[in-house]
């Protein structure tokens, strides 16, 4: 174990979570070591919560997008948190591995999901041996990271000759738009399109595509009803505190994955998604 923690405040857990605090709807503490649902912290997403659900399905966009390059493969996920997206990419892998650093969110991945292999573990000093795996997915964890290079550099350490490093993260300028600082308490570093295609080939990466995830039509429809924002709405009500009234509750839990859509960089204007996703290669 590396002595450097790799997330700030609190150790990683995985999934990005909201930039709101936990909602009345949150689990009780000590749900996070059962097989039930995993607390809500404000850290990470975790499926089975209403008023979690527009980003629950936000972020699984993003695994429903990479099952056919995990086909067959054996897969790391690095910040694994709840552990769903771990195990939608089992139903299309050879093996998938977990390494997470939140004892909670290990513990419960392994009673949830028993046929994933789980190991607790720093993400900059990763329990996997040189060219073990295929693929590395992570996402929404790379904005958490203290060391965002050393990180990269135990990907490229982890993968086989060609290899993939698939890499999701909240877009800066539409997640903390004109902030030095994100918004998010749990983010060290948050990148923009360029940064974060530096990154990756700083890091020895050939980045093959870079994606962007936008609103569909009904969330488009939903943004306007909702003043602009359909996620300002949720983030004003949740740092007031005030009550959600009937009809957003209602809005937020029937968004589906399918109402997000995944555009390439050449035919959409990255800058303005919402989340960035990159598929980058080991030489």
């Amino acid at each position: 174990m590396n002595d450097a923690h790799p997330v700030a405040p609190h150790p990683v857990a995985g999934a990005s979570a909201t930039p709101h605090p936990p909602t009345a709807q949150a689990p009780s503490p000590g749900a996070g070591t059962t097989a039930g649902t995993l607390m809500l912290t404000g850290e990470r997403t975790v499926p089975g919560i209403e008023t979690e659900n527009y980003w629950f399905r936000r972020h699984e966009i993003a695994y429903r997008q990479i099952l056919d390059l995990c086909a067959d493969r054996d897969v790391l996920e690095a910040g694994s948190g709840e552990g769903y997206g771990a195990d939608m990419i089992a139903d299309a892998a050879r093996s998938v591995t977990c390494v997470d650093y939140d004892t909670a969110a290990v513990a419960h991945t392994r009673a949830r999901y028993p046929r994933l292999t789980v190991h607790q573990g720093n993400l900059v000093d990763l329990p996997l041996s040189d060219a073990s795996v295929d693929v590395v997915v992570n996402f929404q964890v790379i904005e958490h990271l203290w060391d965002q290079p050393a990180f990269v550099a135990e990907c490229v350490r982890v993968l086989r000759p060609g290899g993939l490093l698939l890499i999701s993260t909240p877009n800066r300028i539409t997640f903390s738009p004109g902030r030095d600082t994100p918004l998010n308490p749990f983010h060290t570093r948050e990148l923009n399109a360029a940064e974060l295609r530096a990154l990756l080939t700083d890091g020895g990466l050939r980045v093959r595509e870079m994606l962007g995830v936008h609103h569909g039509t009904r969330l488009g429809d939903l943004d306007e009803k909702w003043g602009g924002s359909i996620i300002d709405a949720q983030i004003d009500r949740a740092l007031a505190g005030t009550p959600w009234p009937d009809d957003l509750a209602g809005d937020v839990a029937a968004v589906a994955a399918d109402d997000f859509v995944v555009t390439r960089e050449a035919d959409a204007d990255i800058d303005a998604s919402l989340d960035l996703f990159a598929i980058a290669e080991r030489a």
